[in-house]
């Protein structure tokens, strides 16, 4: 079972993911469980490293319902550049239409109080943005592409 903190809006959220069978999810939200569809499904990867929390959040409160995770547009063609790990998106540093070279930063993630640098892959024409700043997004998302 992996365990997240996140701040949605100002609010705290611990999401513990129990199961990922194909596309679906089996998470807890703050203590309230949830199946999750997701986009596209995960492969299997090395198991991941444990994420300790120190401090429980405040559970929102009984009218609120945790956010909805939507993408906010479908990717362009090319190469997709994904989100090494779960983070927050806090600078976009590239357009639809810029030209990029391979190592160029084309996004800052903060994940553990730390700010990672992502890179292009390779050169090209960013054909989408599928991010802006304060995102909140999850490891394997698509954050930009490549064309």
């Amino acid at each position: 079972m992996n365990k997240y903190q996140y701040k949605v809006d100002g609010k705290d959220y611990i999401v513990e993911i129990e199961e990922i069978e194909g596309n679906m999810a089996k998470v807890t939200v703050n203590g309230r469980p949830f199946e999750v569809e997701l986009t596209t499904p995960v492969k299997a990867k090395p198991a991941p490293r444990k994420v300790t929390v120190s401090a429980p959040a405040a559970a929102p409160k009984s009218e609120e319902k945790a956010p909805a995770i939507k993408p906010k547009a479908a990717p362009g063609s090319g190469t997709k550049v994904l989100a090494p790990l779960p983070g927050t998106i806090t600078e976009v540093k590239v357009a639809v239409g810029d030209t990029v070279k391979k190592g160029d930063t084309v996004i800052v993630l903060e994940a553990m109080k730390m700010q990672n640098n992502i890179e292009a892959d390779n050169d090209g024409k960013i054909t989408s943005v599928l991010v802006t700043r304060g995102d909140t997004v999850m490891e394997g998302a698509v954050l930009v592409t490549i064309g």
